[in-house]
């Protein structure tokens, strides 16, 4: 297979996954639901209005701040990435940049469409396409349900500074398949970093 559709069957894969995870959770959970699959590892449907993990980012102008921001990121990791490709590098880096791309768009998806073709999530199960949708175009909620509480509910040594005494809980942050393709494909530039990377020879 050549190092093009390497990549573009890649991303293609890795949104059709995003979304069918993220649409079938969102049609079949209510907002808060939670499915035990293992004791470190549960379905916990949450949404979220900014970053990836849950974290929130300024409110609805943020929002749209750092909606357009990945709308201007994409366009620049896929020049970098054909530009790789053109270069013939490694593989592994093609791989990864493909992941970040195809995360980025996934969670786009979410925040441009989703508040204009699904309804409410709270006390009911949404519905796709809705005629009362939740919100606005821009405005959509990022569906987050991969939850893997390794440490639950521990409480920490008094003697911690600051903490000490509260719960604690590893791993507590609630993410998507993008987030986590977005983290896939950051480590493995980390691990082809002297691919992705290369020291410009000295004269």
């Amino acid at each position: 297979m050549s190092k093009k559709y390497l990549a573009i069957l890649t991303i293609l894969i890795a949104i059709i996954l995003d979304q069918v995870i993220k649409i079938y959770v969102k049609t079949h959970f209510i907002l808060g639901e939670e499915v035990v699959v293992f004791d470190w590892f549960k379905i916990h449907f949450v949404e979220n209005n900014g970053m990836a993990m849950g974290f929130e980012f300024g409110g609805k102008i943020g929002k749209l701040f750092l909606t357009f921001f990945r709308l201007f990121a994409v366009p620049v990791m896929i020049f970098w990435m054909f530009k790789n490709i053109k270069k013939k590098n490694h593989n592994g880096v093609i791989v990864a940049i493909a992941l970040i791309i195809s995360g980025a768009i996934g969670n786009i998806l979410d925040s441009i469409f989703y508040g204009i073709i699904f309804d409410n999530s709270n006390h009911k199960v949404a519905t796709l396409f809705s005629e009362n949708p939740y919100g606005e175009i821009f405005q959509g909620k990022v569906v987050d349900m991969f939850y893997f509480p390794f440490i639950e509910n521990a409480i920490l040594p008094e003697w911690i500074p600051f903490v000490g005494g509260d719960e604690f809980t590893f791993f507590q942050y609630i993410f998507n398949p993008a987030d986590a393709f977005i983290s896939v494909g950051v480590a493995l530039l980390f691990i082809y970093s002297n691919y992705a990377f290369p020291k410009e020879d000295k004269v």
